[in-house]
């Protein structure tokens, strides 16, 4: 089923507050994901009313709910869950983040295996594919199929992160640049814009951080917990703002995640 989303705009604040407090943690853990947030609500703008828009996401961890398709309000939204099969044993183990009264609860349209979506040729304006990529094996019919299912002179949107830990495992399987993903865009007909990054590299100590502080015993993770939010995090936040460019080698910077709008071409 399409959802043609109309939402009020103290409806979308308050699901966007819930996505950057509860579920991203944009203000502790993962200020990269204000990429994504903010890179959705600009294209949600930037097209014409009543788009036609195509979700590729892992509702699986939320209850089978669309996390991003809310913010795509005023066009027809078709959210498809492409989690792994493997992940069932997991199954919704992150659905309480979501279990708050702010939360727009979009239920996802279908779960599909990425060889067999059952979506239409040429169907999107946009297609649009958060934090997924590196969580599908097939790289190439995962790309195949964004450009299929995208309309000529429709465009996709990738955000991936360029920093993460093995997680979901056994389901995460690769890492790319923004150059290496916009040569996937290319060999499937899309044509790369410039990518967007967020970032850089005291976000990345701040992001090892957090996951180092997993390891730690209980008793050794409290203390250590209260000193890095206290004191550390915001220090390595301000460091990050002061000093954007690595001042000893050119063409060389260390976001922690990026995103890629490539665009279908048309045929001549």
């Amino acid at each position: 089923m399409t959802h043609i989303l109309s939402i009020s705009e103290d409806k979308l604040r308050k699901h966007l507050s819930l996505l950057r407090e509860q579920v991203f943690q944009t203000a502790t853990k993962w200020p990269h994901f204000n990429l994504l947030l903010n890179d959705l609500i600009r294209l949600a703008t930037e097209l014409k009313d009543g788009s036609s828009v195509v979700t590729l996401e892992r509702s699986l961890l939320y209850g089978g709910y669309s996390l991003v398709a809310p913010l795509l309000r005023g066009h027809r939204v078709t959210a498809v869950d492409c989690s792994p099969r493997t992940a069932d044993e997991r199954a919704d183990y992150n659905s309480n983040m979501v279990d708050d009264k702010r939360f727009i609860a979009i239920q996802i349209d279908r779960r599909v295996d990425i060889h067999d979506t059952g979506l239409p040729d040429d169907l999107a304006d946009l297609v649009v594919v958060p934090n997924l990529v590196h969580h599908i094996a097939d790289q190439a019919a995962l790309f195949g199929e964004m450009a299929r299912i995208v309309k000529p002179g429709g465009q996709v949107y990738v955000f991936e992160p360029l920093v993460r830990e093995l997680h979901q495992i056994p389901d995460d399987f690769i890492r790319y640049t923004p150059y290496g993903l916009a040569e996937m865009f290319r060999n499937v007909g899309l044509e790369p814009q410039e990518p967007r990054m967020e970032g850089g590299p005291f976000s990345v100590i701040a992001y090892c951080w957090t996951q180092a502080l997993e390891y730690l015993p209980d008793e050794d993770r409290e203390q250590m917990a209260k000193w890095f939010y206290e004191e550390e995090f915001k220090r390595l936040m301000t460091m990050d703002s002061h000093y954007p460019d690595n001042r000893v080698r050119d063409s060389t910077c260390f976001p922690m995640s990026f995103s890629l709008e490539g665009v279908k071409q048309r045929l001549i």
